[in-house]
């Protein structure tokens, strides 16, 4: 996140940097009224503080609106990180859920085959019982 901001800054300094007009005044040899040069130089550096307040002004807004847009950006990585870490969680479940089923699946087909074992050995020997009781009537 530092260096989204980073980034931002060094932005804004090129753009206010590269907004100020460095002018140079050329004064002329021949100045027929010094107060009417007053009054232009006053006007003129009215209108140039004018100018760098209404830069300032856009240069403000533009920052507020690029840390804006940085803001919103480093918020949806977060929440698009917290919710691929969510599905991995999610992931991991199912997977242990699944073995979790399978081991239901096996113990219950060795209880089946235990239990048809026992089964059939119980068979057999009722079978013979039966055997042994004809053979003695």
């Amino acid at each position: 996140m530092s260096r989204p901001m980073l980034l931002v800054f060094l932005l804004l300094v090129l753009i206010i940097t590269s907004q100020f007009e460095w002018r140079q005044q050329l004064v002329s040899d021949v100045d027929t009224n010094p107060r009417d040069s007053q009054k232009q130089q006053q006007i003129s550096n009215r209108e140039e503080v004018v100018k760098e307040k209404d830069e300032m002004l856009n240069t403000s807004n533009f920052m507020r609106f690029q840390c804006y847009k940085a803001f919103v950006h480093s918020s949806t990585l977060q929440i698009i990180m917290s919710q691929e870490k969510n599905i991995q969680r999610l992931n991991e479940l199912v997977r242990s859920l699944r073995e979790q089923l399978q081991q239901c699946r096996r113990s219950n087909n060795e209880t089946l085959n235990g239990s048809s074992s026992s089964l059939n050995s119980l068979t057999e020997n009722v079978i013979e019982l039966e055997q042994q009781q004809i053979l003695e009537d």
